[in-house]
């Protein structure tokens, strides 16, 4: 029985073309500057994204944490959104590794009142921290920032001598929804995280983009917390396959989450986000008093979910196909009429 898997974009697997670059990949010491599959997938991703540098890293955590390091000091402060993936998804790295103070700001959908943003930038005096960086993240949690929101909190940043740092882990499903290029958002921000694992089908990986000179300390830092490896271009070949054609694909799965909408929404007890629901990603609700029993009745199906949490989301990626939706409504539908 095939496994279907909607828990995430991130269990995609290497292509045949993927595992095959892995195969023949030209290997050098990452450390010493000479791995040959690392360098041109920085250097890929650089130029995609219009910035000076690039650096390979194990994870988005590592990425984001990087760049937190690199733009700030100890006691500095960060202003993110109180949602997004820096703050509730990497295990408070922030106050361990770059030592600074997350100022969570309330958003709606993501937008922040830019009014209240230049209110709460706090200039580092006797009694206040220093607003060193700003964050977004676009796509967020399924919906995408617009292109002039990211331009109205660059210009604020640069009024106040402040950096910005994107987490684009899903970047390149946010450009496709808002039909513009990926460097029409890394042009906004002065450093990017973009994550090859989700939706791209790399084993691993992420990559962080900025200028030579905050490259130059992040690489400082990656081999302080021990993510300088050596013959990694094993995991970089498949990297530059993400980067020149499976980003380029990633509308299927948008068109698959649609699909996923369109079954869904016929039971009379879901209830669709349609605001967070503009990439691959479907959150929904379910009221119904078995709801929180679903992710356990579909396991006997090989069909994997995330239990409900504050809501359910199904992940549409590589992989899976109508068919695939085909079976997941129908054991739904027979699980809630048995219930």
């Amino acid at each position: 029985m095939k496994k279907i898997d909607l828990r995430s974009d991130t269990v995609t697997l290497p292509t045949p073309e993927m595992m095959q670059a892995i195969a023949n990949a030209k290997l050098g010491d990452d450390v010493f500057g000479d791995d040959i599959e690392v360098l041109e997938l920085e250097a890929l991703a650089a130029t995609l994204l219009r910035k000076e540098a690039a650096l390979f890293v194990p994870s988005g955590t590592f990425g984001n944490q990087l760049a937190l390091m690199s733009h700030t000091n100890s006691g500095d402060e960060v202003i993110l959104d109180q949602e997004c993936h820096i703050v509730l998804h990497e295990t408070a790295a922030s106050s361990q590794l770059a030592k600074v103070q997350l100022f969570t700001l309330e958003s709606k959908d993501g937008l922040w009142d830019l009014e209240k943003l230049k209110r709460i930038i706090k200039p580092g005096d006797m009694f206040s921290p220093k607003t060193a960086l700003i964050c977004i993240e676009n796509a967020y949690n399924g919906t995408v920032l617009p292109v002039e929101y990211m331009k109205n909190v660059f210009d604020i940043a640069r009024t106040h001598n402040i950096l910005v740092h994107l987490d684009g882990a899903r970047l390149f499903n946010a450009a496709i929804t808002l039909g513009v290029e990926p460097h029409e958002l890394s042009c906004h921000a002065d450093s990017i995280n973009i994550c090859l694992s989700k939706g791209l089908c790399s084993p691993v990986g992420s990559i962080l983009v900025g200028s030579k000179e905050m490259i130059t300390r992040a690489r400082r830092f990656r081999k302080m917390m021990g993510g300088a490896m050596r013959q990694v271009g094993v995991l970089a070949a498949p990297g530059k396959i993400s980067l020149t054609k499976m980003r380029l694909r990633l509308w299927e799965d948008h068109e698959l989450r649609e699909y996923m909408e369109s079954k869904l929404e016929k039971f009379p007890f879901i209830r669709i986000n349609k605001t967070h629901n503009k990439i691959n990603l479907l959150f929904f609700d379910i009221l119904h008093p078995k709801a929180k029993q679903l992710a356990q009745a579909l396991e006997q199906f090989n069909i994997w979910i995330v239990p409900e949490e504050k809501a359910f989301r199904f992940a549409a990626h590589h992989g899976l196909n109508s068919s695939d939706i085909d079976f997941v409504v129908e054991k739904m539908e027979k699980f809630f009429q048995d219930a």
